[in-house]
């Protein structure tokens, strides 16, 4: 969903976006069927993927690990060891922090994609606010 809101609004040569596992149960493994149908329900491409682990490399090539949930950002920042200071909660950057709860255990596949919609937006706003990114 970042991915596709770069593009929209055009900031595609300003930033990029990848995706990694804090724990190995979905390596390798294409993204859920309910994510799948959410995001074609509300037009967001699918881009090609299949679910890695997050490297301590990672922590030296991207600027912000962002993970949806305290277990996620305690286990990136064990993996990203000196790079863990870069690791937040996505609503991290909203006036109310707090996790995204994760679909695979609610089924709540719609109330997942609106939280994510809000954390992206506030996330960009951050960037934008704070000078990091320009419009």
């Amino acid at each position: 969903m970042l991915a596709h809101e770069i593009v929209r609004r055009g900031w595609q040569e300003k930033m990029s976006v990848a995706s990694a596992a804090t724990h190995f149960d979905e390596i390798g493994n294409p993204p859920h069927r309910g994510t799948v149908k959410k995001l074609a329900e509300v037009g967001v491409p699918l881009v090609p993927h299949r679910a890695r682990i997050l490297t301590r490399g990672d922590g030296a090539r991207f600027d912000y690990i962002i993970g949806m949930d305290e277990e996620n950002r305690a286990r990136a920042r064990a993996i990203l060891g000196e790079y863990a200071g870069k690791v937040s909660l996505l609503f991290d950057y909203s006036p109310h922090p707090r996790a995204i709860a994760d679909p695979w255990y609610t089924g709540d596949f719609d109330a997942t994609y609106r939280d994510l919609a809000e954390g992206i937006e506030y996330f960009l706003d951050y960037l934008v606010r704070e000078g990091i990114l320009e419009t």
